[in-house]
């Protein structure tokens, strides 16, 4: 955008120029109106942190971001939706009198236990990068959170979750190879 003052007043205009066109386009992609209102502000505030090099092109410029954010909101609105309806299942064959076994809880326990140990081993990066993926953060918000450029988001996390998966087969050694000490130790041998 200009410089100097004229800045906040043309970003004013177009915003009350586009702005009921941009929340009608996000109401008829998400149907949600609430959803659509903080949408179109997310549009706007791109607008006015970056700016299209021409001006006179900002209606297709925000037809293109509000569509790419709109899509962004359904994919993870998306994946919310199959994580919750994963969760609802587990919880009806635990209520149908399935619930588990002692030893399936104590084996969960430790599972858990393992990754906590082998998160705290990675990186920031990476354990951010992971938990936020995990939270269902869009690749986007990955890379504005982690303060990186988003084409490396996808990279970023296979390479996390490969030193992941590594850190947990070494974890999982060491410890099989203490269980075994502490049962030969036991047995005598």
């Amino acid at each position: 955008m200009e410089e100097g003052a004229q800045v906040p007043e043309l970003f004013q205009r177009i915003f009350r120029e586009h702005y009921p066109v941009v929340a009608r386009k996000l109401y008829a992609l998400t149907g949600d109106y609430a959803a659509a209102e903080d949408l179109a502000q997310e549009v706007f505030l791109r607008l006015y942190r970056s700016p299209p090099e021409k001006l006179e092109a900002v209606g297709a410029w925000l037809h293109r971001v509000l569509t790419r954010v709109g899509y962004d909101y359904l994919r993870q609105r998306s994946s919310n939706k199959t994580l919750l309806e994963k969760e609802t299942a587990r919880v009806a064959v635990w209520s149908e009198g399935a619930a588990p076994s002692g030893e399936t809880e104590v084996i969960r326990e430790w599972e858990i236990d393992v990754v906590r140990r082998v998160l705290h081993k990675l990186s920031e990066r990476d354990r951010t990068a992971l938990l936020f993926r995990e939270e269902g953060y869009s690749y986007e918000e990955i890379a504005l959170r982690l303060e990186v450029n988003p084409k490396i988001v996808g990279t970023l996390l296979a390479r996390a979750e490969e030193r992941l998966k590594k850190k947990y087969g070494q974890e999982e050694e060491q410890l099989d190879e203490g269980q075994n000490e502490e049962d030969r130790r036991g047995t005598g041998l």
